[in-house]
């Protein structure tokens, strides 16, 4: 019950910082209505997880004080709804223009992140690639994990999916990045698990062209 308590009262302190710009401490504890030596342990870990951070200002009386602010990395505290806004353009094209047109923007995104990763592959010999591609996939989110099963076959998987959501209403999305790493690792590639399709990961089987 206390950690609920506690989690509780350091979402109060973000929902403050986001809704209201920066407080020092004091204004904490007065807002929240606990001791001043609450609201600094509850700074001190939001500090250490990277979600808060302060500056030391001057105030019209007494002695200088730290204004504390939400970093950037805070940002993905909050609740977003991305997939909800791409969903809706995408009908709207879909609308207008017709399925084919929305596979043609797949297409065009597999060619962009083709051009775009392509390069840092080169000369790459395939165990080289995979791991590249893993490293690729979780920065972009995808939670990306890679095992050699023998000197031409490899196992990918992805236990998140940024694009679940879209890619389940347009299995092109998946379709194209199969495509992708099929023409990034220039070897075969198939899937046996998908999130889009209601798994519990995304697995990639990869096989030298060569074996």
């Amino acid at each position: 019950m206390k950690d609920d308590l506690d989690l509780s009262t350091r979402h109060k302190i973000m929902q403050m910082l986001k809704t209201s710009g920066e407080h020092t401490a004091k204004d904490l504890t007065d807002k929240l209505g606990i001791t001043g030596m609450a609201v600094r342990r509850h700074i001190s870990i939001l500090e250490r997880d990277g979600l808060i951070d302060s500056t030391t200002v001057k105030l019209p009386m007494g002695r200088p004080a730290a204004v504390y602010r939400l970093t950037d990395q805070a940002d993905d505290y909050f609740p977003k709804k991305y997939h909800s806004v791409a969903l809706d353009l995408l009908a709207e094209l879909e609308g207008q223009a017709g399925e084919p047109m929305v596979n043609q923007l797949f297409d065009l995104r597999q060619a962009t992140l083709l051009q775009r990763y392509e390069s840092k592959m080169a000369n790459m010999n395939l165990e080289h690639k995979v791991a590249a591609l893993s490293e690729i996939q979780n920065d972009n989110g995808y939670m990306a994990t890679w095992e050699k099963n023998s000197e031409q076959d490899y196992t990918l998987t992805e236990y998140n999916c940024p694009i679940a959501k879209v890619a389940n209403k347009y299995n092109h999305a998946c379709s194209c990045e199969l495509k992708l790493f099929e023409s990034l690792l220039g070897a075969e590639v198939s899937r046996t698990d998908c999130l889009a399709k209601g798994d519990k990961k995304c697995v990639y089987h990869i096989r030298s062209q060569q074996a």
